[in-house]
C-alpha cells in the first residue's frame, strides 16, 4: 500500500527518509503532463482564431479516436488534483467530430440540386471527358455510347457541335472552287437568307423539321430558284461540319427536308413570223444581235462578247470562246457558261449579215479583265457596242431595245408612263432573250439535226437535259418508220398470199407432230456453240 505523506509545513524540515517520495510523484506528474501541455498550447496557439459560435474550434481532417480530449486553455496549472478540476476550470474541452467512412456515398454540395449524374468516358487523345444528367439510366447510356463510337473510330466530340453556324458557314464560302460569279450568288444568299436565320445557331441545335419549314417559307415568298441556291448554301455548310467532325450526320439530308423542283413548263417555240417581227422591232444597228441569236442559238451575254475574231468566213463557223459577264457592278470577259467553248455552224443567210455589220460599223478593240474584276486584261474587237462606244449591258439592252421589239411584235401589252415620262414594260422570263435559243432548236430538230449534236451547238454539258428539253419539238417518226420497214424487207412483202406454205415451214408448224430432236430439224447439220 502506498501512504500519501503531506508536504512539511514553513519553517518545519522532513525527515530524510521521507523525502524522496515527493519527488517521484512530481516527476512522473511533469512527465505524464508534459506532451498534454506541448498539445495544448499548439493547439490553442493554431486554432484560437478559428472557434465558431458554439466555442468549438475547426481543424484540418486528422484521424482521431472516441477518447480523443484537447485542451482550449493555453495555461495549465498541473497543481490541480486531477483532470476533474481541469474541466471545471475550462481546460480541457469536449470534441465535436464531422467524419465519413470510407467507401459509403457521401453528399456533395450539388446534392438535390440540378443534374447529379456524372457521365464520364475517355475520348482518343486519353482525355478524360464527362456531362452530368438528371438520372442515372441516361447518364450510363451516353457514356455507353461515347466508348463504343471511339473503338469504333466514329467518335465526335460533344464540344464540336456548339461551334457557330456562321463560322463554319465562311470556312464553307472560302473553299469553293468556282466561277467569279457563283461566288457572288452563294455570298448573297448566306447574306440574304441563310445567315439571319441559323448564322448565330450551334450546330447541333439545327433539326432537319426547321430546314424543311425553312425552305417552303423560301419557296412560297422568292420562288423556287431562291430556295434551292439557299438550300446549297446551308446543305454545304453542314457537310463541311461533317466532314470535320463537328457533327455526327448532315441535318439537311433528312427526309422531311424536300427541296423545291425546278418550275418549267413545256418549252414553247416561236414561230418564224414572230421571229421576224422580233428582228424588224429592233433598231438597224442591233437588227444582227437578234438574227445571230435566232440563227445560231448563242446567249446573250455571248452575243455581247461575240468578237470579229470568232468569225470564220471560210468555214462558214463561229467560234464561242467568251462572254461579258457582270460581277456585282462590274463587268468582265468570261468563258462561256460550264466553261467550255464551242463551234457553231453559221448559215450563208447569217454570214451576210455580219459581213454587212463589220462594213457598216467596222468593230474596233476594246479591254476588259479575263474572268475576274482584277484578272489579266483581254482586248478583242466587238461586233457590237453601245452608244457610248462601250460594251452592251444587259440591262439597258432588255429596257430600251428588247422590251419594245417584243411589243412590236405583239408578245407584250402597250407600256405605261411613270411619272417622269419613262416607258414601263411588263414582261416575264418566258420572253426573254433566251426565246431566240429555243426558236434555233426547233428549227434545227425539225430538219434533222439530233439532240447530240443540237446539244454542242447550245453549249449544254449534258445531252440528255438538252432531251428533256426539246424532246416534244422531235418531228414525228412514225412516217420515217414506215418507209423504212417498206424499203429494207422488200422479199417479205413479195410473196403472192402468206396462207400458202412451203414444206418446210408445214415441218416446222407448231400444229405438226415430229419427234424431239433437240430443237434442230431433219434438214438442218448438227452444229455446236
Amino acid at each position: 500500500m502506498t501512504t500519501y505523506t503531506p508536504p512539511p509545513e514553513p519553517g518545519r524540515t522532513a525527515s530524510r527518509r521521507n523525502r524522496p517520495v515527493p519527488l517521484v510523484i512530481g516527476i512522473l506528474l511533469a512527465i505524464m503532463g508534459l506532451p498534454l501541455l506541448l498539445g495544448g498550447l499548439g493547439l490553442g496557439r493554431a486554432v484560437a482564431t478559428q472557434r465558431d459560435d458554439d466555442g468549438f474550434f475547426s481543424t484540418s481532417t486528422e484521424q482521431l479516436s472516441t477518447q480523443t480530449v484537447a485542451l482550449s486553455s493555453e495555461v495549465v496549472n498541473l497543481g490541480k488534483a486531477g483532470p476533474n478540476d481541469w474541466w471545471a476550470d475550462h481546460h480541457l474541452a469536449t470534441v465535436r467530430l464531422s467524419a465519413r467512412s470510407e467507401g459509403a456515398r457521401v453528399r456533395t454540395a450539388r446534392w438535390g440540386h440540378g443534374k447529379r449524374w456524372l457521365a464520364g468516358w475517355v475520348d482518343p487523345e486519353g482525355r478524360e471527358r464527362t456531362k452530368a444528367f438528371s438520372t442515372k439510366a441516361p447518364a450510363e447510356r451516353h457514356a455507353n455510347a461515347m466508348e463504343t463510337d471511339r473503338e469504333r473510330g466514329e467518335y465526335i466530340d460533344p464540344e464540336a457541335g456548339k461551334v457557330r453556324f456562321g463560322e463554319v458557314a465562311e470556312r464553307w464560302l472560302a473553299s469553293r472552287v468556282v466561277d467569279p460569279a457563283s461566288v457572288i450568288r452563294y455570298e448573297s444568299s448566306l447574306r440574304l437568307h441563310v445567315d439571319p436565320v441559323f448564322g448565330r445557331r450551334q450546330l447541333r441545335t439545327i433539326k432537319p423539321s426547321e430546314i424543311a419549314a425553312w425552305i417552303a417559307e423560301l419557296d412560297a415568298r422568292f420562288g423556287p430558284s431562291t430556295a434551292r441556291t439557299a438550300y446549297l448554301v446551308l446543305h454545304g455548310t453542314l457537310e463541311i461540319a461533317v466532314d470535320d467532325e463537328a457533327i455526327k450526320k448532315n441535318p439537311a439530308k433528312g427526309r422531311a427536308v424536300k427541296v423545291p423542283a425546278e418550275k418549267s413548263g413545256r418549252t414553247v417555240a416561236w414561230s418564224d413570223d414572230v421571229v421576224c417581227r422580233i428582228v424588224e422591232g429592233h433598231a438597224a444597228e442591233y437588227r444582227p444581235i437578234a438574227s445571230v441569236g435566232a440563227a445560231c442559238g448563242l446567249r446573250q451575254g455571248e452575243l455581247f462578247g461575240l468578237a470579229e475574231e470568232g468569225i470564220d468566213f471560210d468555214e462558214m463557223v463561229i467560234h464561242v470562246r467568251r462572254q461579258v459577264k457582270k460581277l456585282g457592278r462590274e463587268f468582265v470577259f468570261a468563258l462561256p457558261k460550264n466553261d467550255t467553248e464551242r463551234t457553231v455552224p453559221m448559215s450563208e443567210g447569217t454570214a451576210l449579215i455580219l459581213k454587212e455589220h463589220i462594213e457598216a460599223h467596222g468593230p474596233r478593240p476594246y479591254t476588259l479583265p479575263w474572268e475576274k474584276t482584277d484578272g489579266e486584261p483581254r482586248t478583242v474587237k466587238l461586233l457590237f457596242r453601245w452608244t457610248d462606244d462601250k460594251h452592251i449591258r444587259a440591262r439597258t439592252y432588255d429596257k430600251l431595245v428588247w422590251k419594245p421589239a417584243l411589243f412590236y411584235a405583239g408578245l407584250i401589252a402597250e407600256p405605261k408612263t411613270d411619272r417622269r415620262g419613262r416607258r414601263q414594260y411588263v414582261s416575264s422570263r418566258e420572253n426573254g432573250v433566251h426565246g431566240l435559243r429555243h426558236y434555233f432548236a426547233s428549227i434545227t430538230l425539225a430538219d434533222g439535226v439530233n439532240i447530240k449534236e443540237l446539244a454542242e451547238y447550245l453549249g449544254h454539258s449534258n445531252p440528255g437535259f438538252t432531251l428533256r428539253l426539246y424532246t416534244h419539238m422531235l418531228p414525228s417518226s412514225h412516217e420515217r418508220a414506215r418507209k423504212a420497214v417498206d424499203s429494207r424487207p422488200a422479199r417479205l412483202f413479195a410473196l403472192k398470199s402468206h396462207v400458202a406454205v412451203t414444206e418446210q415451214a408445214a415441218i416446222r408448224s407448231p400444229t405438226t407432230s415430229w419427234e424431239p430432236d433437240d430443237g434442230l430439224y431433219p434438214d438442218q447439220p448438227q452444229t455446236g456453240l
